[in-house]
């Protein structure tokens, strides 16, 4: 080779035209991702059996009486780390998840797509779960690979039903817990205990969300990284040459080459294994420089540093480093991108604590009735009909009073609200009336405190419909 240009340039173009698991007559080709050890690996079954344990217990886990986790689409309701949110609070679910775009973005650019190799639950469900129960059933890689292409015998009829069947059951455990999330833990019991027969909607919903995560898992598979995920194509945005990804170090491994005693040619630390490629869920030739499939999973670091001890070289062929890291042999720095997005993401932190502190304990809507204009009473006094509503966010009973601030302004329930249940919300009707000599305008504005004991918690400002005094 002649230059470093030359260098960087991989062996074999071919990937730039075909997804690593497509044939050269553009059918699929299932991939065969070879086992591995190593540090690296070790690491991952740690995060994933954490992961793992947080995703299946969410659900079931209470603090005070209350889901630590709930997103009830149906009601409107989401809980967060034991703080509930209701539609009210939209905009805090929006600068939430403008918060983790920005999070994203920012780790990203930093770190790469370490995120689908570590934390995405497609990854750990496939390669920790999945996979390894694969390997249990059919054996390793080339086993798998032979009883694949061999005739349905009894020995593969059997391991071929007994793998789908394990896969069926843990999606419909994936399926459950999601449900779980979605309509709490005391519903989802109550659909276990009752039986599916009084529960048909939700047993089809169950399974159907089954199936699609047995496809999944069971067919689609790297195709969700490759294809179907926008992450992939989101990286090629974010990255640059300081971005820290697994990458393959060309400078000290090219010319790659096989491995000869008293060779008096100098080849590169490279021994073209091809374990690299073997080891990969995505199927990709990480030696081919950055590219969109892969998800930094590390499984060609560990694989690429297990050779490099048995030929005696230096581990890190295949590591952790920038673009810009291989080529000058610099180590990582903080660039004016990544402050900036830290500047940015520090500011929506701040925002959304301030915000989520200053939270009212009640959330008061007040509405004039519709279709309802004004109504005369007795000693000369007009009254206006209200509708409102009370969402108390809070975990406890609270009292609440509705007092105007006019002095002269009367408020009276239809039905009587004295207390607000917790998590709760309220909806009741009231009539406010004036004595009309007090009403100047046909609209008159009317501030409404809303006390929880003797604190005012809220002011709701409304308008006042009635006839103009000629006085």
């Amino acid at each position: 080779m002649d230059s470093d240009h030359n260098l960087s340039t991989p062996v074999d173009d071919y990937f730039r035209s075909h997804l690593p698991n497509q044939t050269t007559g553009g059918n699929r080709q299932w991939l065969y991702p070879r086992a591995t050890s190593g540090r690296f690996t070790r690491w991952r079954t740690v995060v994933a059996i954490g992961l793992l344990t947080a995703l299946f217990a969410g659900p079931f886990v209470w603090v005070n009486g209350h889901p630590l986790f709930l997103f009830n689409v149906l009601e409107r309701r989401f809980i967060f780390f034991g703080v509930t949110f209701w539609p009210q609070d939209f905009y805090l679910v929006a600068i939430g998840l403008i918060t983790f775009i920005v999070f994203i973005a920012l780790f990203t650019v930093v770190f790469g797509r370490v995120f689908c190799g570590w934390i995405c639950p497609q990854t750990i469900f496939m390669e920790m779960v999945f996979r390894k129960i694969e390997s249990w059933i059919e054996g390793d890689y080339t086993a798998r690979k032979r009883l694949d292409a061999g005739p349905w015998t009894t020995e593969k009829i059997i391991k071929k039903g007994t793998k789908y069947s394990v896969f069926f059951l843990i999606s419909f455990l994936i399926s459950n817990t999601f449900l779980a999330y979605l309509i709490g833990r005391q519903e989802w019991l109550a659909l276990i205990t009752d039986g599916p027969g009084k529960h048909l909607g939700s047993l089809a919903a169950i399974l159907l969300f089954t199936g699609v995560f047995y496809a999944v898992f069971a067919y689609l598979r790297e195709i969700v990284c490759t294809t179907i995920c926008p992450y992939g194509r989101l990286q090629s945005v974010l990255l640059d040459k300081n971005s820290l990804l697994v990458a393959y170090d060309y400078v000290r491994g090219e010319p790659r080459g096989k491995l000869k005693k008293d060779s008096v040619d100098r080849k590169g630390d490279c021994i073209d294994c091809k374990l690299c490629v073997q080891v990969c869920p995505t199927g990709i030739d990480i030696r081919n420089g950055t590219q969109m499939e892969c998800i930094n999973c590390t499984a060609c670091i560990d694989a690429c540093d297990d050779i490099m001890t048995k030929i005696n070289r230096p581990l890190g062929l295949i590591r952790m480093d920038s673009q810009q890291g291989i080529e000058t042999r610099q180590p990582f720095r903080i660039t004016g991108r990544i402050l900036a997005y830290t500047a940015v993401l520090a500011s929506l932190v701040g925002l959304l604590v301030f915000l989520l502190v200053g939270r009212p304990a009640l959330d008061v809507t007040v509405l004039r009735a519709p279709g309802q204009l004004f109504q005369r009473e007795a000693n000369n006094r007009i009254s206006n009909l209200y509708s409102v509503e009370v969402i108390n966010k809070t975990y406890g009973a609270l009292p609440v009073r509705f007092v105007p601030q006019q002095a002269d302004a009367v408020l009276r329930f239809v039905q009587p609200l004295n207390r607000v249940q917790p998590g709760e919300l309220t909806k009741t009707l009231f009539f406010i009336s004036l004595p009309e000599k007090a009403i100047r305008g046909n609209k008159t504005t009317l501030t409404i405190d809303v006390r929880v004991g003797d604190a005012v918690v809220d002011q709701i400002e409304t308008t006042f419909l009635g006839p103009v005094n000629p006085e």
